[in-house]
């Protein structure tokens, strides 16, 4: 196996004496999927924010393609190829597709951020939908521009946060099939975190579970469901 393109060492977090994020370790593999599930307030979007600088760690070490990133901001890691995804969308109403993907590629320190904004465009289906104001897009729309956004600049890494949420079950099946095919194109790795547990588990190569701030269980899709802790934690959910 090829060596990780993006490591969480030992990272911990604290908000007061409350322990958000307590020692947990993540692995992202080149151009792989790993998902991240947990119930409501296990850490999940909390982990994301500590990967990419949003929030000062009180220990541990985030390592991006070899190069130890933890004391760089939030621009920094950006440009180093660590990108995200937020669960509401980060998109201008009344600017254009084309207009706001390529204002996103121009801030990326890349020679031709045109051809990067034309090549996002094309590969998550909104050339035709390229003029229109963000607004006039149905919402299953403005998740791809938002997920479009966050490609930009060919990242190595993309964390995304619950981007299939209010999405119909077919707009979740198309999105998730644009991920798949994403890790193969652009060779992205992406850490899914997701609620919908069909998606997280027909996408994912790797799952990993969080329970208060901590990993309970991670490997294999099949792995974890099997995993007595993990329908410990889920109550006998879909999980």
């Amino acid at each position: 196996m090829s060596a990780p393109v993006l490591q969480a060492k030992e990272v911990a977090l604290y908000y007061g004496g409350v322990r958000a994020l307590n020692g947990v370790d993540l692995e992202l593999y080149p151009a792989r999927i790993c998902g991240l599930i947990g119930p409501n307030g296990a850490g999940k979007s909390t982990v994301i924010d500590a990967i990419t600088g949003r929030r000062p760690l009180v220990k541990g070490q985030v390592i991006l393609d070899g190069e130890d990133i933890t004391r760089l901001g939030v621009v920094e890691r950006r440009r180093r190829g660590l990108s995200r995804s937020f669960q509401r969308t980060s998109i201008f109403g009344g600017m254009t597709v084309r207009r706001q993907i390529e204002l996103a590629s121009s801030r990326m320190d890349i020679d031709d951020w045109r051809a990067d904004a034309h090549e996002v465009m094309r590969e998550l289906d909104l050339i035709d939908l390229a003029e229109l104001p963000a607004k006039d897009l149905g919402y299953g729309e403005q998740r791809r521009l938002d997920l479009a956004l966050a490609l930009t600049g060919r990242p190595k890494v993309l964390l995304l946060d619950e981007p299939m949420a209010g999405l119909s079950a077919k707009e979740s099946h198309d999105l998730a099939q644009h991920l798949t095919r994403l890790t193969s194109s652009r060779q992205v790795s992406i850490l899914l975190v997701e609620h919908d547990m069909d998606v997280v588990f027909g996408v994912s190569e790797t799952v990993v579970v969080f329970e208060l701030g901590r990993v309970i269980a991670h490997g294999s899709p099949e792995d974890v469901r099997a995993d007595s802790r993990v329908r410990e934690a889920y109550l006998g959910s879909a999980a």
